[in-house]
C-alpha cells in the first residue's frame, strides 16, 4: 500500500474537526499550538490547513515539494500566495460562508453604536455619569452603502430590512443584486450613502481603495465601516477626516498592521475599533473546521471540490 498522505495543520481549528480529519485517509500532524513547529512536516505534508496567522508565502512552498493542497479555515485567502500555488498545480480550498452570519451581525452591531453614539454613553454611565438629552441618530432612514457585494454584504442588506434602512453597493463583479439592493459606481455610493460599509477582497489592485479622495466624497457627518481588510482602507486618511470633523465616526474590525501601531487613530473618541472579531464566535469557528475539514477529506477521497479559490484571485 502506498504511504499516507500527511494533512499539517498549521493554525488552531476545533478539536472535533481534527479527530473527524484523522479519521480519513490520511495522516495528521496538528503543529498549531507552536508555530515554529511547522517546518519539521512541513517537508513531506500533502495538504496543509491555515487560517490568517500562518502566511502561505512562495518561500513556505518551496519548503514543501509533496505540498498539492492548501485549506484556509475561513473566507480570505490573502495570506495565501495565489500565483506560487497556482504555478505548481497547488489546489487552494476556503471555507466561504462560514463566517457570514457572524460577521453580518457584528457589523449591523456597529452601525447601531455608531449612530446612535453609543459607545460614549456606555463608558460615562459606567463612570457614573447621567448624561442624557438628544443624543444619536436612528438607522431607520439611513443609506448603506457597501462597496463588495458578496455573501456578507448581502446577509448584512438582508438584515437591515426591519431597521428601514436603504441599501446601495459597490461592486464590479456584481452588475445586478436581485435583492432590491441598487447598484452604483463607487464615486455616486461615497456622496449618497449615510453609512459606507467595507466588504471588498483585498487585492493588490484595490490596496488603499477608500483613501483621502474617496473620504471627501462622503457626506460631512457620514460614518465608515470596515470588517473585510484593513488596507482597503488608508489609515492617515481616516485619521485625518475624523479630526477634520468631516466624518462623525468610524468603526474598524481590521487594520493595515495587526495588532494595530497607530496610537493616535486608536486613541480617537470617533473610532469603535475591535480586534479582528467578526468571524470568531464560537458557531463560526465549528462551520470553519468542519467545512475545511470536509474540503480537505472531498480532496483526499478524489471527490469534486466544493470551494476551490481560483488561481488568479481570492474568494468573495
Amino acid at each position: 500500500m502506498p504511504p499516507a498522505r500527511l494533512v499539517v495543520v498549521a493554525d488552531p481549528i476545533d478539536g472535533p474537526s481534527i479527530e473527524r480529519l484523522r479519521g480519513g485517509p490520511c495522516e495528521v500532524v496538528d503543529s498549531s499550538a507552536d508555530p515554529s513547529a511547522l517546518a519539521g512536516p512541513l517537508g513531506d505534508a500533502w495538504g496543509l490547513i491555515v487560517r490568517s496567522r500562518t502566511k502561505v508565502t512562495a518561500e513556505l512552498i518551496e519548503k514543501a515539494p509533496r505540498l498539492e493542497l492548501v485549506a484556509r479555515a475561513g473566507v480570505g485567502v490573502d495570506n495565501i500566495d495565489l500565483k506560487a500555488t497556482g504555478a505548481r498545480g497547488i489546489r487552494v480550498v476556503n471555507a466561504p460562508a462560514a463566517a457570514t452570519d457572524s460577521v453580518a451581525e457584528l457589523t449591523v452591531a456597529l452601525y447601531l453604536l455608531l449612530v446612535r453614539g453609543l459607545y460614549p454613553s456606555l463608558v460615562a454611565t459606567k463612570a457614573g455619569k447621567w448624561e442624557r438629552g438628544t443624543h444619536g441618530q436612528e438607522l431607520a432612514g439611513k443609506t448603506v452603502g457597501f462597496v463588495g457585494y458578496g455573501r456578507i454584504a448581502r446577509e448584512v442588506a438582508r438584515r437591515l430590512v426591519p431597521f428601514g434602512a436603504r441599501t446601495v453597493a459597490f461592486d464590479p463583479f456584481v452588475p445586478r443584486s436581485g435583492d432590491g439592493t441598487e447598484m452604483l459606481p463607487l464615486a455616486v455610493l461615497l456622496a449618497r450613502a449615510d453609512i459606507v460599509s467595507i466588504h471588498a477582497a483585498l487585492t493588490p489592485e484595490n490596496r488603499h481603495l477608500v483613501d483621502g479622495r474617496a473620504l471627501a466624497m462622503m457626506p460631512k457627518g457620514s460614518y465608515l465601516v470596515n470588517v473585510a481588510r484593513g488596507a482597503l482602507v488608508d489609515e492617515a486618511a481616516l485619521l485625518a477626516a475624523l479630526q477634520s470633523g468631516h466624518l462623525a465616526g468610524a468603526a474598524l474590525d481590521v487594520f493595515e498592521t495587526e495588532p494595530p501601531t497607530r496610537t493616535e487613530l486608536l486613541a480617537h473618541p470617533h473610532l469603535l475599533a475591535t480586534p479582528h472579531l467578526g468571524a470568531s464566535t464560537e458557531e463560526a469557528q465549528r462551520r470553519a473546521g468542519s467545512e475545511t475539514v470536509d474540503e480537505v477529506l472531498r480532496a483526499l477521497r478524489g471527490e469534486p471540490l466544493h470551494a476551490l479559490v481560483p488561481a488568479a484571485g481570492g474568494a468573495r
